[in-house]
């Protein structure tokens, strides 16, 4: 497959190189993106030096100003732009201990938004929660109140890729909402991903006001075992969270401005924040580092697009995509004038194509902005809305976005884990996704097409026939959708 992948980018750079006389500007970009670049060496950077960079810590005010000194080495213009986090939330230390008729102490963290204990230990019954259905809970009845309660996961793995991921945030968030509703002291999911490996998948907000833990598989099901079998267990949690407060965190934000219609904006975004247990080189460090990546070569080959390109690394997306939603309310009175908003946040896996959140006329644009890399192809446009990323605030604003659809690879695996790290990312890869990127903008960029902004009404029909309402739930964006807080209101 490497050598296959080799090969194609050899018979790209030919095509391309041999347009040059044409001074084919999209050509150049091309080549220019697949031949030798820093993007791996900015990767490796932000991985493996300034590391996981969850929004409010260190790490992430290190990786802001990082990725400023990026863009201003490749004589980019950039700032950093402050927005409000509403609340804190790091976890400090976790210590849990299983005893009753057997006693081990399991690996366990606590999932983002989760309560802590106090500093003190958090005592309680554990309970087999089943699956985590309604039905799991009716059994339970009110045994489970004042308990700890054990939920199964079917395993996750790259042949179940990011559906199996889909369907775990629906479920845990089914789960989440039961759990609070029955009055348990706290609730524990089996970690999906075998050989002891942790992850952070969100749970009910900033809202939420119990223990919400991810065990590692292989103990969690020695205790649903022992639980079956006829033993009695207990769970005693020591969690130490930061959390409760306001604070600053910081988007970057870049531009190249547009030689003849510098008003009007193609946004470009990837976010900058990932979690702590691994370093965010699929999620989402690799993307950033594209996004940095072709700014540095449109100014490099001296190009001068006709719109303005605009470059955002997100912060807050892990903690409810906050970072794009603040943009959208800072940047209210340039809304109209977005071309577009593009989301990438899949890791290194192929690009196949783009989501376009219901604006079917988006299909044929993105079409042709794509043959100039058709061999890198095929491509398929896909007219779904999905909730989930940094496209999300821009759609329900009404302005046209999309989202890179790529093939799984190895990125619901690894997501949020321990082993989201640089040796994870398919590097060849990359360089072909920010081939088929620096088109897609440069496109954007170069044309007359423009769609309107939709209004409120239109937002609600797209909501409506996507049938989005409950992922909007999951995501906890839903009730300041409707209360007019968040998206297009006229």
């Amino acid at each position: 497959m490497a050598h296959n992948k080799t090969l194609l980018v050899a018979l790209c750079l030919t095509a391309t190189t041999q347009s040059f006389a044409a001074d084919d500007k999209v050509d150049r970009l091309i080549a220019a993106m697949l031949g030798h670049t820093p993007i791996v060496e900015d990767l490796q950077e932000l991985t493996d030096t300034v590391g996981g960079r969850p929004t409010g810590s260190p790490a992430n005010e290190r990786a802001v100003d990082w990725a400023v000194q990026k863009f201003k080495a490749a004589s980019v213009s950039v700032s950093a732009e402050s927005f409000e986090m509403p609340m804190q939330w790091q976890e400090r230390s976790i210590i849990a201990r299983i005893d009753g008729d057997v006693s081990f102490s399991p690996s366990v963290i606590a999932k983002p938004f989760s309560a802590g204990t106090g500093g003190k230990p958090l005592e309680g019954p554990l309970m087999d929660g089943g699956t985590g259905t309604r039905a799991d809970f009716e059994r339970l009845g009110k045994t489970a109140r004042g308990a700890w309660v054990l939920i199964e996961t079917p395993v996750l793995n790259d042949e179940v890729g990011l559906s199996g991921l889909f369907a775990e945030y629906g479920a845990a968030a089914a789960a989440d909402e039961l759990a609070f509703k029955t009055g348990v002291k706290g609730i524990i999911y089996m970690s999906s991903r075998p050989k002891n490996l942790l992850y952070r998948v969100p749970t009910l907000g900033a809202k939420n006001r119990m223990p919400v833990l991810t065990m590692e598989r292989e103990n969690a099901k020695r205790a649903l075992r022992l639980l079956r079998g006829g033993k009695s267990l207990g769970m005693s949690v020591v969690l130490d969270i930061d959390s409760g407060y306001a604070y600053k965190a910081r988007n970057v934000i870049a531009e190249i401005p547009g030689s003849e219609k510098p008003e009007e904006i193609v946004l470009m975004g990837a976010h900058l924040d990932s979690h702590d247990l691994g370093t965010g080189a699929l999620d989402n460090g690799s993307n950033a580092t594209l996004m940095i990546d072709i700014a540095r070569q449109i100014i490099r080959l001296g190009l001068q697009p006709e719109r303005t390109i605009r470059f955002a690394l997100w912060n807050g997306e892990e903690q409810g995509m906050m970072g794009s939603w603040k943009y959208t309310e800072l940047h209210e009175s340039e809304l109209d004038n977005h071309v577009i908003a593009t989301s990438f946040d899949i890791g290194t896996g192929r690009i196949t194509g783009f989501f376009t959140s219901g604006r079917e006329e988006l299909i044929s644009e993105v079409d042709s902005y794509l043959e100039p890399v058709a061999g890198l192809g095929p491509f398929e446009q896909v007219n779904a809305a999905l909730v989930g990323t940094d496209n999300f605030d821009f759609m329900i604003e009404g302005v046209p976005n999309l989202i890179a659809a790529q093939q799984d690879a190895n990125y619901a695996s690894n997501y949020h884990a321990a082993s989201d790290t640089f040796d994870k990312v398919d590097l060849q890869q990359l360089k072909l996704n920010s081939a088929i990127a620096a088109a897609l903008v440069w496109g954007f960029a170069n044309s007359d097409f423009q769609l309107p902004r939709q209004s409120h009404d239109e937002v609600e029909a797209l909501i409506e026939n996507a049938g989005i309402e409950q992922n909007m739930r999951d995501f906890g964006a839903w009730e300041d959708w409707k209360n007019g807080v968040r998206g297009q209101h006229d």
